[in-house]
């Protein structure tokens, strides 16, 4: 047998197995969307991937460890809100149509009621997004001002997007885009902030 007859097998059964586990995310991430963390079974998920449900556990170890996965994926293109962005992050706050985002809330919003998979969101967003825009604050008390800017953001999309707030959705919404950039910046940019010496986050 030829040296090239014994690496392909190998090749194909790794590019299988890198196919089957984006199927898999793929196919979790849209019923985790729609349905939340407890509607959202391993076999409902199997079956939508067009896989065995025991793939799952090989690929994943867990139903818990899966969404962990979707959970990171859905958070990953978040808005930084420093004070050189903050003109930027806001015209997309009131203006912007993103689908990861839409995506991202529902998937809090429909998953929050089980206490695991809120664990797994707060972990998510406190040691990723969270932990990133903190490093790039000016001044002191950084973790907090980056959790207090998370909020903002998750308000705004959420009142706008999700709930469709009527004076968040006009032409006129553009005039907002300077009073939430001043917003922005009133806890971005801080050097001053009372209180505690600034984080190590």
């Amino acid at each position: 047998m030829h040296e090239e007859d014994q690496v392909l097998p190998t090749t194909a059964r790794r590019r299988d197995a890198s196919a089957t586990r984006a199927a898999i995310l793929q196919a979790a991430r849209r019923l985790f969307v729609e349905h939340g963390y407890d509607g959202a079974g391993v076999r409902e998920i199997a079956r939508e991937a067009g896989v065995d449900p025991r793939l799952i556990g090989r690929y994943f170890g867990s139903k818990e460890k899966l969404f962990a996965e979707v959970v990171d994926l859905a958070y990953e293109k978040s808005l930084m809100m420093t004070p050189e962005l903050n003109a930027e992050a806001a015209r997309a706050l009131l203006t912007g149509s993103d689908q990861a985002a839409m995506e991202g809330l529902l998937l809090t919003l429909r998953s929050a009621a089980n206490p695991k998979a809120a664990e797994i969101m707060r972990d998510s967003i406190e040691g990723n997004y969270q932990h990133r825009l903190a490093g790039a604050l000016p001044g002191e008390r950084t973790g907090d001002r980056a959790a207090l800017l998370v909020a903002l953001c998750s308000g705004v999309l959420l009142t706008r997007l999700v709930l469709g707030n009527s004076r968040l959705n006009r032409p006129e919404t553009e005039d907002l885009i300077p009073l939430l950039h001043k917003a922005l910046d009133a806890v971005a940019d801080a050097p001053g902030v009372p209180g505690a010496p600034a984080d190590e986050e």
